[in-house]
């Protein structure tokens, strides 16, 4: 018998009117029935943040960050529990799951240590005429409600990083998580009861896009929104928020640059890991490589041996590298993008290929600037291999795109490493790594399509506060 999940809202599980079932992407079976929130029910769960907004608002700093240290050790203690539970709802192989609840305990333990570290700064008031004599510092603030908006990708770290910002910075949040992974935003709710953090400063709220985030989105009460997801529904938010803080972390097709001269025993297995991690259902996937003339045929080898490798299948059992997409019509959308690509001449060198919700690993060469597969995001575990003739060339081909979120280069040359970080019009530029590389207290956010604002602990809590000056005449 599946269990039934209600909504969280004011430290307690209440029940909603309407509840969907969810199913697993890789078997298809029925995993639970969780409560979607409607309009009323999401505008309970406003009321009450609004209400413990003026709780939290009050906690000390190092009161916060205890709540959020407690959170770190209970987290640890159901580690395996977490990790069963995101291979579950997302499909991710549990391996993977394993590491993303390990960066999900890291970026809660950030989280307290930066809870401390919030402070403003001292301005020079004698520094313009009519200022001497005055004393001024800035102190951040939090901005009360935010409304957190959150993807099926990491379904645990990717709300830790909207959840402990927020908190950490003393605000309430309601957090309205993906349709499809529920379960483990659920799961935090025990969590930060145990915690101790007080009633309302968490509400979750499963639901639909168009009812109960459209309703965080528009409602004055919430006075910020932090969304994880596709361009498309990005600005959206954006049309419909207003004057509140908007930090949106959208789409990508990131690249890779491979420079002449450069080691590939280094690369290949990185390069591998950054094109087909999570089937290719990561922002910041690598989903096109340039590699220079003189290495091409090397390197598109020991690419395609090492890609063959890989294992695909069930999500629980701990060989498995790839499992299914989230859904059978993204599958289907991966297929058409393929098929329209060796259209106009691309090869497929291995892949292309599905069984079940799974898509194998595939490698695409000879494809044009245009291709869906090269200049939209895929988020699907395919990748193209093109040649160019210079690092210059490759720059070129990088930032024809809408997006702009992270890019790669390995390259011997400190100076072609500079200049190619100078040139490239990404919010991240990874010298002699992949673009899929992100530990959780750096700034990460991009250009573009990709979004604005940053996310990263401290980088996060900016976008949570607002800054207020206190002004001394002595």
């Amino acid at each position: 018998m599946t269990k039934t999940y209600d909504l969280y809202i004011d430290g307690q599980f209440i029940k909603a009117k309407t509840y969907v079932s969810l199913y697993s992407p890789y078997t298809n079976e029925k995993i639970a029935d969780v409560a979607f929130a409607n309009e009323e029910e999401t505008d309970l769960a406003i009321a009450a943040a609004v209400r413990a907004s003026k709780i939290i608002a009050k906690v000390p700093a190092y009161e916060r960050a205890d709540i959020l240290e407690k959170v770190v050790t209970l987290l640890k203690e159901k580690a395996e529990e977490c990790a069963k539970l995101i291979s579950i709802e997302s499909a991710k192989p549990i391996t993977a799951a394993k590491g993303e609840v390990t960066r999900t305990i890291m970026t809660y333990k950030f989280a307290a240590e930066e809870a401390r570290r919030i402070t403003g700064e001292m301005i020079p008031m004698d520094a313009a005429p009519g200022g001497e004599g005055r004393i001024a510092f800035t102190v951040r603030e939090p901005i009360g409600v935010v409304g957190a908006i959150t993807p099926f990708n990491f379904p645990m770290n990717l709300v830790a990083h909207k959840v402990g910002p927020a908190i950490a910075a003393g605000n309430a949040i309601i957090l309205k998580p993906a349709e499809q992974t529920p379960l483990t935003a659920l799961f935090l709710a025990d969590v930060f009861e145990k915690a101790g953090l007080p009633s309302g400063v968490l509400n979750i709220i499963p639901g639909h896009g168009h009812i109960a985030g459209d309703k965080l989105i528009r409602d004055e009460r919430v006075k910020g929104i932090t969304f994880t997801g596709s361009p498309q529904v990005g600005k959206l938010i954006k049309e419909k928020a207003g004057l509140k803080k908007v930090t949106l972390e959208l789409g990508s097709n990131s690249a890779l640059i491979i420079d002449d001269g450069v080691d590939l025993e280094t690369v290949i297995d990185r390069a591998v890991f950054g094109a087909f991690a999570n089937a290719g259902q990561v922002c910041i996937s690598v989903q096109r490589i340039y590699v220079h003339e003189n290495l091409f045929d090397q390197f598109l080898e020991k690419f395609v041996k090492k890609a063959e490798k890989l294992v695909c299948g069930d999500p629980l059992d701990e060989k498995t590298d790839i499992s299914a997409l989230i859904r059978p019509k993204e599958v289907e959308r991966a297929l058409v993008w393929i098929d329209e690509a060796v259209k106009e001449d691309a090869k497929i060198l291995i892949g292309a290929k599905r069984e079940g919700n799974i898509l194998y690993p595939t490698v695409l060469t000879n494809v044009t600037s245009h291709s869906k597969v090269s200049c939209q995001e895929a988020f699907a575990p395919l990748v193209i291999i093109n040649k160019v003739h210079s690092v210059e060339e490759a720059v070129d081909y990088v930032n024809d795109s809408k997006y702009g979120l992270q890019a790669g280069i390995y390259t011997n040359n400190v100076h072609t490493a500079f200049e190619t970080a100078s040139n490239l019009e990404v919010g991240g530029v990874m010298i002699n790594d992949i673009p899929t590389f992100r530990v959780d207290h750096m700034p990460y956010g991009g250009v573009k399509e990709s979004g604005y604002g940053r996310e990263g602990l401290k980088y996060a809590i900016e976008e949570m506060t607002e800054m207020k000056l206190i002004c001394f005449k002595k």
